[in-house]
């Protein structure tokens, strides 16, 4: 049996070098984050779904998703950004299966996502690795990868799980702090997933 492993972690933790890792292992990797942005902008149900819910104006004039529109609309509200997630993570989770069917053969999928403790999906997967790092290297990281300032990164990590509460979900923890080696992190864990139920 498959087993499916799903990789979090909050923003600039690190987490898609670590995917990047396990890919590079030969194993497939589903980006959920990713698969979102991709169907918001491609799949004709979800396309529908969002224009009845935000109108039109949730598309830009070439039909491309007007994502700074989208944010401006739900980012400061808790309830409107859960109500995005709910039309949003059906069509990514029917995705994700019929991704799952293409890599059945695979002795073990990852799947990373940055709110997979927040959503629930946890609870679809055999094994969970948090991906994580001191809030201050976090911010450095993405200051330097998005330009953003420090107030709109630290108003996007107070909206996700905090990192002490992730840890006591997590089955595993791979520290991307600058003191410890990623890889030997990830290769303990392949080694532990290639040799599961044998």
């Amino acid at each position: 049996m498959m087993l499916k492993i799903g990789i979090t972690g909050g923003i600039g933790s690190g987490k898609t070098v670590v995917s990047k890792c396990f890919q590079l292992l030969g194993i497939p990797v589903y980006n959920a984050d990713d698969a979102a942005k991709k169907l918001m902008n491609e799949n004709a149900q979800l396309r529908i779904i969002l224009i009845n819910h935000y109108g039109k104006d949730v598309f830009n004039g070439d039909n491309s998703l007007n994502k700074s529109w989208l944010a401006n609309k739900v980012f400061n509200d808790d309830r409107k950004l859960q109500e995005l997630n709910s039309l949003v993570h059906p069509i990514v989770a029917d995705d994700y299966q019929k991704w799952l069917l293409l890599h059945k053969d695979a002795i073990y999928t990852v799947r990373e996502a940055a709110i997979l403790f927040e959503t629930g999906l946890w609870k679809d997967l055999d094994f969970v690795i948090l991906v994580d790092a001191p809030e201050a290297l976090r911010i450095e990281r993405v200051q330097l990868r998005d330009h953003r300032t420090i107030d709109a990164i630290k108003a996007i990590i107070q909206r996700q799980w905090q990192s002490d509460k992730k840890r006591t979900f997590a089955h595993a923890i791979i520290e991307n702090d600058d003191q410890h080696l990623v890889l030997p992190q990830v290769m303990n864990l392949h080694s532990k997933f290639l040799n599961y139920g044998s």
